[in-house]
């Protein structure tokens, strides 16, 4: 379990980019639930006003539609702010192969946007990265400071990858160089509800094809390994590290241990959901398009963020399985 307090530490008023997505909505409850006031930015390309709808009549609770890549509304909705988490950025595998530009435009000059805001008004600011900057090193118990094995920056499939990999290095310019109080957080798989299996997310996915009793699409041998980490476990993770100065100008890894290949994962799905679906297979070719590579194994090592929060994951993969679940059946 991540320590936390029961109120706000230091800095109650924060700004959220990203706020109506998955893991920002989840953020936002907990932040207002705590005493804290939150500002919200989101398109709403990829997030709902649906996931905000618990908080929208909260009167610690403002959203603006629009962009991290409108300067001015950033600056905006940063002046005032002690903490900004940013999290909105182009995600899913779907969603970049397909708008590969768009999604590099997004992820880097969006950054760079809340980025400099942050260092203006003196903010702190927690930057969500992903696992996905470690690209091909399989290693099992991943650190931060392991190197990258990247793949061609050519194929599209490592266009985000190589995003969040020049965002990390701005963020720790700004630190390193401007003083900025800023902590880089690589998630590896958050899931829980709300996640939506639109743009690749694999157990939404496999969850939604269960409970219609269609077969669960297995991409690829199925034999790649991954570890999910429950939302509630994340966010938690997330508040405390942003106030915590031993993790200013550091990555940190935040994720589950529990391993599990994806054609296994199928399996447990259909279980835990008393499905009478079977799997089959698709290539990534068939899945993705020409030319996409996957990476074998990811599987995090997080004692960093255990020594500096004492974050542990609670939730089990069966716990996150039928957490998604039960949100996918309440939701028809």
């Amino acid at each position: 379990m991540t320590t936390a307090t029961n109120g706000p530490n230091t800095g109650t008023k924060v700004f959220i980019t990203g706020a109506a997505g998955f893991i920002g909505s989840h953020l936002t409850e907990y932040l207002l639930a705590r005493g804290y006031t939150v500002t919200g930015l989101d398109d709403l390309s990829t997030g709902s006003m649906d996931n905000l709808r618990s908080v929208l009549d909260h009167p610690e609770f403002t959203f603006t539609q629009g962009t991290i890549l409108d300067e001015r509304v950033v600056d905006r909705l940063t002046a005032g702010a002690d903490t900004v988490f940013h999290l909105a950025a182009a995600v899913g595998v779907f969603l970049i192969q397909g708008r590969t530009l768009d999604s590099m435009t997004a992820n880097i000059r969006g950054t760079e946007n809340v980025v400099a805001a942050a260092s203006r008004h003196g903010a702190r600011i927690l930057f969500a990265s992903t696992s996905e900057v470690y690209g091909k090193n399989t290693k099992i118990g991943l650190r931060e400071d392991d190197d990258r094995v990247s793949g061609s920056p050519l194929k599209s499939r490592w266009s985000y990858a190589e995003a969040k990999a020049i965002d990390e290095s701005l963020v720790s310019a700004y630190a390193s160089e401007r003083g900025l109080q800023a902590v880089i957080v690589r998630l590896f798989n958050t899931v829980g509800p709300r996640q939506t299996g639109h743009y690749g997310m694999v157990i939404p996915r496999f969850v939604q094809q269960a409970l219609a009793g269609e077969a669960l699409t297995v991409f690829g041998s199925g034999e790649q390994v991954r570890c999910f980490c429950h939302v509630a476990d994340v966010v938690p993770a997330l508040a405390a590290l942003a106030r915590t100065p031993r993790a200013y100008g550091r990555a940190v890894n935040v994720g589950s241990t529990e391993q599990v290949s994806i054609a296994a994962l199928a399996q447990r799905v259909i279980r835990l959901t008393g499905s009478a679906s079977v799997t089959t297979g698709v290539s990534y070719q068939a899945a993705y398009g020409p030319g996409y590579e996957d990476m074998e194994r990811r599987v995090p090592d997080c004692s960093f963020a255990r020594e500096l929060v004492g974050f542990s994951p609670d939730h089990c993969l069966d716990d996150i399985i039928q957490s998604v679940s039960d949100y996918y059946k309440a939701e028809s």
